[in-house]
């Protein structure tokens, strides 16, 4: 039993619609119970509410995670982002294609998709593509990861 589960909080209401996306893009991927919240006209506080997510327990990836419908209070941002290390450049392209939704919030691998959450997606050894000075600058010019040009920024500089 993981100890830290990552819990996402939906403010537009699309808890379901994401977690089915997530699911279809990442292997090893399931939904495993949701609770919705109940008829709104047991409290005043869920109006609006019923029948949207409460709970969500899932994985992506092996990995697991749970989602709520949280209406519009808290939104995601930056600060927080979900990391892809990927094997090599065809899973960047893979992931980059089905996450990035926002070219405006493009920069060094990381990315926003549709439902507003940030991702990084990035090579697994990316500490070792970025020993030289001309390989951070690359990366740094870059939205998407391309590592054949990180290899070659690497090799100018030595």
């Amino acid at each position: 039993m993981e100890k830290i589960v990552p819990f996402l909080w939906f403010a537009d209401n699309n808890a379901m619609e994401a977690i089915t996306y997530y699911c279809g893009v990442f292997p090893g991927s399931a939904v495993h119970h949701v609770e919705y919240y109940p008829d709104e006209k047991l409290d005043e506080h869920f109006t609006g509410m019923a029948g949207k997510v409460l709970t969500a327990d899932f994985t992506l990836n092996g990995r697991r995670f749970m989602a709520l419908d949280g209406g519009p209070h808290f939104r995601f941002n930056e600060a927080i982002s979900l990391l892809v290390e990927c094997e090599n450049q065809e899973e960047i392209d893979f992931y980059w294609d089905r996450l990035s939704h926002s070219k405006e919030h493009e920069q060094c691998g990381w990315c926003r998709d549709r439902f507003g959450l940030s991702w990084q997606i990035v090579p697994r050894d990316l500490g070792r593509l970025l020993r030289s000075e001309a390989a951070v600058r690359a990366m740094m010019a870059m939205k998407k990861i391309v590592i054949s040009e990180l290899i070659e920024a690497g090799r100018t500089a030595d």
